[in-house]
């Protein structure tokens, strides 16, 4: 496989209040903000908002699966949350590599999660290993 700066993929999901619910089992994360909708209602937010993590899982499932690919080892993942995302939005998550080192297979990625209308919800860099 050859890789080279520019190289790009992307996802696009929806996160429904089933996915946040099981989210916040497995993570232990049971802020009412993202499972209460009363209580998310009263908030800066005005209503239920997706985990961050949860949102930017979707990182991790394109550097491994994607691109780089089967093989890829996360070495270091920096996230800046912009602006929320609600249950029932519709986010589309990109990678692109930014550099490769000529020393070593290792590769900085810059990373994003933006929503339905293009504003960025997460801004982040990662930091891998890619496969041989």
């Amino acid at each position: 496989m050859t890789f080279e700066v520019g190289q790009s993929a992307q996802v696009t999901k929806r996160f429904d209040q089933q996915a946040v619910g099981q989210f916040a089992e497995l993570s232990e994360d049971f802020n009412p903000v993202h499972l209460d909708e009363e209580y998310a209602k009263n908030t800066q937010f005005g209503g239920t908002i997706v985990h961050g993590m949860l949102v930017s899982s979707l990182i991790s499932g394109l550097l491994g699966y994607k691109m780089p690919g089967q093989g890829t080892i996360y070495l270091g993942q920096n996230l800046s949350f912009k602006r929320p995302v609600y249950v029932g939005d519709q986010v589309t998550a990109i990678v692109t590599i930014a550099h490769i080192r000529d020393d070593k297979p290792i590769a900085t990625v810059k990373t994003q999660v933006v929503d339905q209308h293009g504003k960025v919800c997460v801004d982040g860099e990662a930091v891998v290993l890619l496969p041989k």
